[in-house]
């Protein structure tokens, strides 16, 4: 019973390190949402902190309320990402163990 109890408060140790892991490698990351084929893009970091904003300048000549839409389907796109990849990363951290339908990480 007790070596049952060590090896799973083991393993729930090793999950919290990979998941604070997998959590400092998320909010390092950058991404680069795009919309309107490049004509705007957004970098964005995993803390969803936007580094730089690129507009066509064309863009606000032709069609402002256009431009407008564009940078918010930009920064939309990036953030689509970021959940991506956290999604994907935390999944990666919770593979193989035993939880339960709709149980989500981290807590």
């Amino acid at each position: 019973m007790k070596a049952q109890l060590g090896n799973l408060m083991q393993q729930a140790q090793r999950m919290q390190d990979e998941m604070k892991r997998a959590q400092e490698e998320i909010a390092n990351l950058e991404v680069s949402g795009q919309s309107g084929g490049g004509l705007v893009t957004v970098q964005m970091s995993g803390r969803h902190e936007v580094r730089r904003v690129t507009i066509d300048r064309k863009l606000f000549a032709d069609d402002a309320e256009m431009a407008e839409d564009l940078v918010a389907a930009a920064f939309n796109d990036a953030v689509n990402k970021i959940a991506q990849e956290s999604q994907s990363r935390m999944s990666a951290v919770s593979a193989g163990m035993n939880l339960p339908a709709g149980f989500k990480l981290p807590f």
